[in-house]
This record gives structure tokens, C-alpha cells and sequence, in this order.
């Protein structure tokens, strides 16, 4: 799982947008619509700490990858869009394909 850090790179910012989406669109219309505060409680601690975890990989791919400064803030704008972290991925891959 961790032989190679692009990979797992993707696989955080995966499950960190992900939890962005539930959290966007299940968990906080559960609690505004249905006063089911639980649910962002749940998912939310779960998106942050996904999301704590994608900013770390972006500083060790900024340092052991020597990721350009504008490669890592677009990587870090990226987690707070929804949809986000899956366009950056798409691009991500597409440099690596043509490099």
C-alpha cells in the first residue's frame, strides 16, 4: 500500500473527498432538514482527520517529490472544493501519463 507515495497519495485525496461529498450532501442535510445532528458529528471528525492526513501528503509530496509551490497550493485549494481532490487527480495523472 505505501511502495509508492503517488499512489497512495491518490488513495488519501480519494477518500478525503469522498467524505467531503457525504459530509456536503448526506450529513449536513440529514442535521438541517431532518435534526439529525449525529451524522455530521460522525463524518465530519472522519473529513477531518482525512483531511489533516491529505495536507500532510501534500507537504511530504512537496519535499520528497519537490512538488512546485503553485503544484502544492493547487493540491491544497483543491480539498476545500467539492469535487476537488477528483479534478486534481485527473490532472495529476495526466502530467504523469505526458511526462
Amino acid at each position: 500500500m505505501f511502495k509508492n507515495p503517488v499512489e497512495t497519495f491518490r488513495m488519501i485525496g480519494f477518500a478525503e473527498g469522498i467524505s467531503f461529498l457525504v459530509l456536503l450532501g448526506i450529513a449536513m442535510p440529514l442535521k438541517y432538514m431532518l435534526n439529525m445532528p449525529l451524522a455530521v458529528m460522525i463524518v465530519g471528525a472522519l473529513h477531518g482527520g482525512l483531511f489533516v492526513l491529505y495536507i500532510i501528503a501534500i507537504v511530504y509530496m512537496k519535499f520528497a517529490h519537490r512538488w512546485s509551490f503553485l503544484k502544492s497550493f493547487l493540491a491544497a485549494l483543491s480539498s476545500v472544493l467539492p469535487f476537488g481532490p477528483f479534478i486534481f487527480d485527473a490532472k495529476l495523472l495526466r502530467n504523469q501519463v505526458n511526462s
